[in-house]
């Protein structure tokens, strides 16, 4: 990565999956950290989360937007939350990272 914009906190890719759209969002200071955590280790790499740095204001846009959400960082997380899109108990910490899973399902059941 060259260059951080200051304004820009956030890294974020967007994939086509199946009929819709997943969104990845992490805390922009995070692109290239691996985390281990006993016999597992992940990988936020800039391939996955990466393709367009974003603001704040642009995330809460796509966050309140989109039906399927993969998020990575204290920032994003708390962000999400502080949008009542998901509850605390959610978030699964690895490493003093939090990561956080949102479905958003809509039609009839």
């Amino acid at each position: 990565m060259d260059e951080i914009n200051q304004e820009n906190n956030y890294a974020l890719r967007k994939i086509k999956y199946q009929e819709t759209q997943m969104i990845n969002i992490c805390d922009l200071s995070l692109i290239g950290k691996e985390i281990n955590q006993g016999d597992f280790s992940i990988s936020i790499s800039k391939d996955y989360f990466y393709s367009e740095e974003i603001t704040k204001e642009d995330a809460i846009k796509i966050l309140k937007s989109s039906s399927i959400i993969n998020l990575v960082g204290k920032d994003i997380v708390e962000l999400a939350l502080s949008l009542n899109l998901a509850k605390k108990n959610s978030v699964k910490i690895i490493e003093n990272i939090p990561f956080l899973m949102i479905f958003k399902f809509s039609g009839m059941y």
